[in-house]
């Protein structure tokens, strides 16, 4: 996956979508149609009380985070922006993502997302332009991508600052030609298990993601207007004839 999505819910169509608890949650969200590493975008966490029967499902809360998650061991927060995505296949072991996986998965809520996609370079070119895609669900549903996010500390300025990462797969069927990476999604039935900060064994976790189920998704081209993190609007969505 690459680093751009689009996220112009509210904080009222999200609860529609996650059942979120708004009264715990303190946030303001602003359309983004170009979120890009190290902006702040929603995501919904679990929390649990320490009087909550282990029976009753984690409380669901909306936070705002930086996108690019800073490991609490970290020095500063520049390495948040090379662990925007973290690999399915290997976060559980990282030591990056190693205690995130364990206690502290999110969804991320997204419109839909962008790759980019490189054809064979025409001729006098040295490299192929290439065309970005938009990728979004068909339905016009919101997509609940799976997340892990951290606490990390900024010591000079005294304050907690919370980070994000996107979890990755292969991608298969018709979105493989497009980019070889892309998101790993959850069903509804399967936020409580993953929002839960309890622990649970990697293999039940992992069982829980899934790629987006064969023909759910449209990849149409947009714009190049969408590789500047500056250019931020609706029209950065709007399918154009493919370069």
């Amino acid at each position: 996956m690459c680093g751009r999505y689009a996220t112009t819910q509210t904080a009222a169509t999200l609860n529609r979508s996650f059942e979120i608890d708004l009264a715990g949650s303190f946030v303001e969200l602003e359309a983004d149609y170009n979120m890009a590493p190290t902006k702040l975008a929603p995501v919904v966490i679990g929390r649990r009380d320490e009087e909550s029967p282990p029976d009753r499902p984690a409380r669901r809360e909306l936070l705002t985070a930086r996108w690019g998650l800073i490991p609490s061991w970290a020095k500063d927060p520049s390495i948040g922006s090379r662990l925007i995505n973290a690999r399915s296949e290997t976060a559980a072991d990282k030591p990056s993502f190693k205690k995130a996986f364990a206690r502290r998965r999110a969804l991320v809520p997204a419109d839909g997302y962008y790759e980019w996609y490189a054809g064979a370079a025409r001729e006098g070119e040295k490299k192929p332009a290439k065309q970005p895609f938009y990728i979004t669900p068909k339905d016009g549903s919101v997509l609940a991508m799976a997340g892990l996010y951290e606490f990390w500390k900024d010591r000079e300025a005294d304050e907690w600052v919370v980070s994000y990462t996107i979890l990755t797969t292969t991608a298969e069927d018709d979105l493989g030609h497009i980019h070889e990476r892309m998101p790993l999604f959850l069903e509804p039935d399967a936020y409580d298990a993953w929002l839960d900060p309890a622990p649970r064994a990697t293999d039940e976790l992992l069982g829980l993601l899934i790629p987006a189920a064969p023909g759910r998704l449209d990849a149409v081209p947009v714009s190049t207007a969408v590789n500047n993190v500056r250019n931020n609007g609706p029209e950065l969505i709007v399918p154009v004839p493919a370069e």
